[in-house]
């Protein structure tokens, strides 16, 4: 467990949050944490991550940062190119 200065705010957590969604590819942490429009301490931007990562925003990948809450743009794109718009399908049960 790190020693933790002091917590951040909400507008640096916004802030990350925006640049991993907005990111083209998936970045690293150091990557992502380089490109942020405002600086912020490298132990708060951990921090930040640890929280997004443990409230199921994100996840790793190979070191790589990936964005997974529902809102995710990339994420509903893969879903609706893996669903058939002919067939509608409700637990066991589908309709075509």
């Amino acid at each position: 467990m790190m020693n933790i200065l002091h917590y951040p705010k909400l507008d640096s957590i916004l802030m990350v949050e925006k640049a991993i969604q907005k990111s083209e590819d998936y970045p690293t942490r150091m990557e992502l944490w380089k490109s942020l429009p405002k600086q912020i301490q490298y132990q708060t931007f951990k921090l930040i991550l640890e929280y997004l990562e443990t409230s199921n925003k994100i996840m790793f990948e190979d070191n790589k940062i990936i964005w997974i809450f529902a809102n995710s743009k990339k994420l509903n794109e893969l879903i609706d190119g893996a669903i058939s718009e002919d067939i509608f399908c409700i637990s066991t049960i589908c309709f075509s």
